[in-house]
């Protein structure tokens, strides 16, 4: 099975292309550069494996929650490649490839999985501007992936909803709100990191079981997630003011 990613949706921008079990990677923390970076990476990556759009099984790309702008490159991206290769497209949530970039490398997440007490649950924030953070919980599953908890949200850290498992803090929106994160969660969560970024890696990874559940669309269902309609709303007011 052969599958790209792509990921562009906080300051970090990366690509990666599965082929039968194997992940290659391009990743770079370069912000407001995604626009000139992401093409590059996927053809290098291309290049190297010797393949072609029209060769791969389907694209897969992060779909948000994350900065307006990146969603939508890694949408226009993935629409683009996946329309001229008449490719399925898997959406893949951000804060999902955060969870399982913290269970595939932290140490910390290895000290939970070895702790009884500690179910593997990643209690994942990131920073959502205007006082408040997109929030997902997300559980290890025994394949090594993550599963969602309850539902994705986008809410002050006060108002979060959360199961009853004791886990690890993990992204952004702990840098900004640990204080009221950790009262919130008194009991459940003593432990936090915050230097989390998604990557392509686990986007395609997390495509690949997607797309073998069935749960590719069509290219023209391939739509950024953003959770806060306020978001994109002021965003496009902004774009008519500037056309005034």
């Amino acid at each position: 099975m052969k599958v790209l990613a792509v990921e562009t949706s906080t300051d970090a921008c990366s690509a990666a292309l599965y082929i039968e079990g194997e992940v290659s990677e391009r990743f770079t923390l370069t912000p407001k550069e995604h626009t000139r970076l992401i093409l590059p990476m996927i053809d290098e990556l291309m290049a190297e494996a010797g393949l072609r759009p029209q060769q791969l099984d389907a694209m897969a790309f992060s779909c948000g929650p994350g900065s307006f702008t990146g969603v939508r490159i890694a949408t226009g991206v993935t629409q683009g490649i996946a329309l001229g290769a008449d490719l399925p497209v898997v959406p893949v949530s951000t804060l999902a490839a955060i969870a399982l970039g913290f269970f595939d490398h932290s140490a910390l997440a290895h000290t939970a999985n070895d702790n009884a007490s500690i179910s593997p649950v990643a209690y994942t924030a990131m920073d959502a501007r205007m006082g408040e953070i997109f929030w997902g919980v997300y559980q290890q599953t025994e394949e090594g992936l993550v599963t969602l908890l309850g539902d994705e949200a986008v809410t002050p850290a006060s108002a979060i909803e959360f199961p009853t498992l004791t886990g690890v803090g993990v992204g952004s929106g702990w840098g900004v709100y640990a204080e009221v994160l950790q009262a919130r969660l008194a009991g459940l969560v003593t432990q936090y990191e915050v230097d989390y970024l998604p990557r392509a890696s686990a986007i395609v990874r997390l495509g690949v079981r997607d797309f073998k559940a069935g749960l590719a669309v069509p290219v023209e269902q391939a739509m950024p997630v953003y959770l806060r309609d306020k978001v994109a709303q002021t965003e496009a007011e902004r774009h008519a003011l500037k056309q005034v």
